[in-house]
């Protein structure tokens, strides 16, 4: 299979740029060391058209040219996107318009449409309709810790909020998601247009599947750290729903930050009884009984089958807990 040439979409992103109806716009193009036409397509747009400027590093990475970018950037709104991607011609307008209205918001999203529609990946179709369904402050709160709520490319951000936690910082796990959890633990509400202003390219050269930080093991590696410096913070007990695969990853990495890991719930006849990490796997039916045992317990469901999360929610409904206080969802 041919590798795929970012250089053949060049022309479609930068059009889509210099056509958006808002008045005021600058656009930073870096180009990260590319080795095909990129250059010679960013110079000509950039001969064309006053408003772009092209930033040429040697090869970096995401995190140097991100930063780089956000360098030569003047505005007080930060919009990004990639290459390889499309947006609607009222996009910039309408997420400046939203931030305009809504102060009280750092980060402004919008809803995504994959394409090509007949090369997008299952997992990515399902990615996409999970993220299109997150679009209030509250609803991206409770699902900061299953995976990135956001599309990065699709994000429009104050340059204020950007600036207070240091911009993008590289920890060998998703730069994006280690972003917004940095600003969500400072206090960054984040919602979104409810309008589909971004085509977001599918292709099997995408950074998602061929840089290891985007690993799922570099997924919870930074949702265990982040968990440990937010919600688990001064927790007592740490009680995982959930004892197969997904529980099992992470919460090795929550003993690695230092969580109070003290048991297991599942529903499995056959693993209840057992421990796993020599902890107790308990079933849901004496989960209250498990709680009452410390202080202030907190539990993380981390079951990663597809509707798993709306059971469990159901669950701890019922029992009286709280989302986003009581209990995480993390898978």
């Amino acid at each position: 299979m041919p590798c795929f040439n970012v250089a053949e979409t060049i022309d479609e992103a930068m059009e889509s740029l210099v056509e958006q109806t808002i008045s005021e716009i600058e656009i930073v193009a870096v180009d990260d060391g590319s080795s095909d036409e990129t250059a010679t397509l960013l110079a000509s747009w950039q001969a064309r058209d006053a408003r772009i400027r092209v930033v040429p590093l040697a090869h970096e990475g995401i995190v140097v040219a991100l930063n780089e970018g956000l360098r030569f950037c003047s505005a007080p709104l930060i919009a990004r996107m990639d290459a390889d991607d499309r947006c609607h011609p009222e996009r910039l307008e309408k997420q400046a318009a939203f931030l305009e209205t809504h102060e009280e918001i750092a980060v402004a999203g919008c809803l995504v449409e994959h394409f090509p529609p007949d090369k997008a990946r299952e997992g990515f179709r399902i990615y996409t309709e999970w993220l299109n369904n997150l679009v209030t402050a509250d609803s991206i709160a409770n699902a900061i810790f299953v995976e990135s709520p956001l599309a990065h490319p699709s994000v429009m951000m104050r340059r204020d909020w950007l600036d207070r936690v240091g911009g993008y910082q590289d920890y060998g796990w998703p730069e994006d998601y280690d972003l917004w959890l940095r600003m969500y633990l400072q206090g960054a509400k984040f919602a979104k247009v409810t309008e589909v202003l971004l085509l977001w390219r599918d292709h099997p050269e995408r950074l998602t599947r061929t840089d290891s930080r985007y690993a799922v093991e570099n997924f919870l590696r930074a949702k265990a750290h982040y968990l440990c410096q937010g919600p688990l913070a001064g927790r007592d007990a740490v009680i995982v729903w959930g004892a197969g695969q997904m529980g099992r990853r992470l919460s090795k990495h929550l003993l690695r930050e230092g969580a109070a890991l003290e048991a297991f719930v599942d529903i499995d006849p056959r693993k209840i009884g057992r421990k796993r990490r020599n902890r107790p796997i308990i079933a849901p039916k004496d989960l209250p009984a498990c709680k009452a045992q410390y202080k202030d317990p907190i539990v993380l469901a981390a079951v990663g089958s597809r509707g798993a999360r709306a059971l469990i929610r159901e669950r701890l409904t019922q029992m009286g807990l709280e989302e986003g206080k009581h209990w995480w969802a993390v898978a």
